[in-house]
């Protein structure tokens, strides 16, 4: 019996069209398991910045909505992200600060991997702890093992043709694929 097809979106919570993340954000579509297709979000860099006063006079903005649609019907969700300053990027808590206002909430119900590439030696574990914060509010539900968190990225891309190069990172992410697909599976029932 063959599994019905999954659709899976990647956000990435860099707003640097060269960054780290954004290089393995892209790199996800050739490393999903058969039957998992991964396609990008809208980009959220548009997005104003939360105001209370803004969505009552004026609703949400259109980009709001439409990167929200693109979650809410999705199978599932791959957040790639950095650290900034130990923690989620603005722009990105911006964004889910903006979608966790809405009535049918996309992240509710939603199974959600997370995965971060830095610089320095953790990795952008101490974002993805706050990350996982975050989405208890909105409900999320976040995917624990095996965790993807990519230390010294530098040296794992090529900057110039945007490739994730490292084999060892793109069979940890690969693996994390693997084991995503039958939760998004678990979790859709």
């Amino acid at each position: 019996m063959a599994l019905e097809p999954m659709r899976v979106v990647s956000v990435c919570g860099s707003l640097r069209l060269g960054s780290y993340n954004r290089i393995v954000a892209n790199a996800l579509p050739r490393l999903a398991p058969p039957g998992m297709e991964i396609v990008a979000t809208p980009p959220f860099d548009a997005f104003p910045l939360y105001n209370a006063d803004l969505q009552q006079e004026r609703g949400f903005p259109e980009v709001v909505q439409t990167f929200a649609e693109a979650i809410r019907t999705a199978d599932g969700v791959v957040l790639v992200t950095p650290e900034y300053n130990y923690s989620v990027p603005g722009g990105l808590k911006n964004a889910l600060d903006w979608i966790s206002r809405m009535e049918a909430r996309p992240l509710a119900n939603k199974p959600v991997a997370i995965q971060s590439a830095a610089t320095g030696q953790v990795g952008g574990a101490r974002m993805q702890h706050h990350l996982r914060q975050i989405f208890v509010f909105m409900e999320a539900v976040t995917f624990t093992r095996p965790e993807v968190a990519i230390s010294f990225a530098k040296d794992k891309v090529d900057e110039a043709s945007g490739t994730l190069t490292d084999e060892v990172t793109r069979n940890v992410i690969r693996s994390q694929l693997a084991a995503f697909a039958p939760f998004v599976r678990r979790i859709a029932r």
